[in-house]
């Protein structure tokens, strides 16, 4: 008799590594009403929630700007306490606004610690709208960041659109209300999006209210687009505060840190799962 035949070992499975998470940040607008975004960033700091990155539109860009480049969430506050609608913008009528937005730069320099996007401490993503093709554009990858804040923050009529590498740029909130896919983009596998809901209004009484109400209409009808992206969202009850409230800091603060501690068990129950980002569609790169 021959050698018995050796037995074939069962190759061991594979074992199934489950992606880290990756939790991204999404700052919608809301001009004054943006100032709730530094409660919620207060809370996160103070939980040692880990964030991927952060994308912000409109006001919530220059909040997300000023946390990634590592200014704490409490002097962010000691800031917006003072803050007010002549730190941005002075009057200087053209065709296509009332406002410019140049005074911001300097503002923005005494703001962020740094000014590049590579050199943020959390990836920083900005969004902006072409107003030629109408795309949202991310900035996000590298050069200066005043720029593509901007042009985030130019609402339309008030202030003047901003001019960058032959592009028009305006409001990041009129492409992409929430930047939840600009996260995604970016790498992250669940998103939190901060999202502030306009003043109740009931009949505008100047230009600001009717282009704010158009903004209102618009966004409702297209709520959709930047949820779909989202895994959780947070809605600080501001709504009771005008567009230029800059004098409702406090409150407004306030208002972010508590609708973020209601989302915290959430938000630790991710630091224990994972999933898998959906693709995204519809987002232009900025070069």
């Amino acid at each position: 008799m021959g050698p018995a035949p050796k037995k074939r070992r069962r190759a061991k499975p594979t074992p199934i590594v489950a992606p880290p998470v990756r939790i991204g940040l999404a700052l919608g607008g809301g001009f004054a009403r943006g100032i709730a975004h530094i409660g919620v960033m207060k809370v996160l700091e103070e939980e040692h929630i880990p964030l991927h990155c952060i994308a912000g539109v409109s006001a919530g860009s220059i909040v997300a700007a000023a946390w990634a480049s590592g200014r704490p969430a409490a002097e962010i506050a000691a800031v917006a306490s003072h803050m007010r609608l002549y730190d941005f913008a002075f009057f200087s009528l053209c065709r296509l606004g009332l406002m410019h937005t140049e005074r911001m730069n300097a503002f923005l320099h005494k703001l962020l610690k740094v000014y590049r996007f590579e050199e943020m401490q959390v990836p920083l993503g900005i969004v902006a709208t072409d107003l030629k093709s109408g795309e949202a554009m991310l900035f996000c990858k590298h050069g200066d960041v005043t720029t593509p804040i901007r042009a985030s923050c130019s609402f339309p009529g008030l202030f003047q659109p901003v001019a960058f590498q032959g592009q028009l740029l305006t409001d990041g909130a009129i492409a992409m209300e929430v930047p939840a896919a600009a996260a995604r983009h970016m790498g992250a596998n669940h998103v939190l999006s901060i999202s502030l809901p306009y003043e109740d209004l009931t009949e505008p009484t100047n230009v600001a209210g009717v282009v704010n109400r158009c903004f209102q209409i618009l966004q409702l009808r297209t709520e959709d687009s930047w949820r779909k992206h989202s895994d959780l969202v947070v809605t600080p009850p501001v709504d009771h505060i005008g567009w230029n409230g800059f004098q409702h800091a406090s409150q407004l603060v306030a208002a972010g840190e508590a609708a973020a501690r209601a989302a915290l068990p959430q938000l630790r129950e991710w630091l224990g799962t994972t999933a898998m980002p959906p693709a995204v569609d519809g987002l232009s790169i900025a070069s």
